[in-house]
């Protein structure tokens, strides 16, 4: 009897898991790399599960399948990621976007909320700082049809996944995609800054995820000996450029918040609050230039 799409998938899912990839992730990654070669939903997956494979299936999936028991990410294999609801075309170049960062996007439209009901004068201006996939000011710039971003990476290649990302979604004419180190040659005032930098010690690094490890760019991971130089920079450099009122909202890694708080208190910002993600992980920093907006 032939083998069915289920018989295929489950085996997948048996390759992977013997692979060192969690078994629920390995279920998860086997349904989605069928899905992905077939070009259907889970429903249509689900619906036909019984059913021999289409033809060019199999050597198709196969090779798809030997990527990610090599530890290739699913968003490398795919070239997709999700986030805020939106599909971001993302590769080697960029860091994947992930969940947490959207905690990220959340604060964001409070504080710009905040500030339109306060009805604080001047354009929405936002600097997304190491924008990546563009992940943050797309997702931003779609949220709110008044704000202009301006999106800084020292990565061109990045830079260019980022405005592919931005024309997808209909925002490239509202983001300035700039090839510059943090804040270089950013002029204020603007409303707020975010950013999702690199904050990993440099002596983690080959601890990591070979997911991670192998195959996300080193300059959007490695934030220094101990993972907050490029916090600190923001931390120093932001109030340069927001106007009075003006917020800074950065993610940062498991195990910082106490030193990022205390880099934050020492700088000309005051601490707002630490937001924790789903798993009650500090994860963000929001922070404002003293002043009435």
């Amino acid at each position: 009897m032939s083998a069915t799409l289920r018989d295929l998938v489950m085996a997948a899912r048996g390759r992977l898991t013997a692979a060192g990839i969690e078994p629920n992730e390995a279920s998860l990654d086997a349904a989605l790399l069928a899905r992905h070669v077939l070009g259907w939903d889970l429903a249509q997956l689900i619906a036909y599960e019984t059913e021999g494979p289409p033809e060019g299936f199999a050597a198709a999936f196969e090779a798809i399948v030997s990527r990610r028991e090599r530890r290739e990410p699913m968003s490398s294999i795919t070239g997709r990621r999700e986030f805020w609801g939106l599909e971001f075309e993302v590769g080697p170049a960029v860091l994947a976007p992930r969940p947490e960062t959207e905690i990220v996007v959340e604060a964001a439209l409070e504080c710009l909320d905040a500030a339109e009901r306060a009805e604080v004068p001047g354009p929405p201006i936002v600097v997304d700082v190491g924008t990546g996939s563009g992940c943050l000011a797309v997702s931003l710039a779609v949220a709110r049809p008044a704000v202009t971003v301006v999106a800084t990476d020292i990565s061109q290649a990045a830079l260019s996944v980022a405005a592919r990302n931005a024309a997808r979604h209909g925002v490239g004419d509202r983001i300035l995609f700039r090839q510059a180190s943090l804040l270089d040659g950013v002029d204020g005032p603007v409303r707020l800054i975010v950013s999702n930098p690199p904050y990993i010690s440099t002596r983690d690094i080959p601890g990591l995820a070979p997911e991670v490890r192998s195959w996300e760019p080193l300059e959007a991971l490695d934030g220094g000996e101990d993972g907050l130089d490029v916090v600190r920079a923001l931390l120093a450099d932001a109030p340069r450029v927001l106007a009075p009122g003006g917020w800074l909202i950065m993610e940062f890694g498991y195990g910082q918040q106490v030193e990022v708080e205390a880099l934050a208190r020492s700088s000309a910002l005051e601490l707002v609050r630490i937001v924790n993600d789903l798993q009650r992980i500090p994860r963000t920093l929001v922070a404002r230039t003293p002043g009435e907006p």
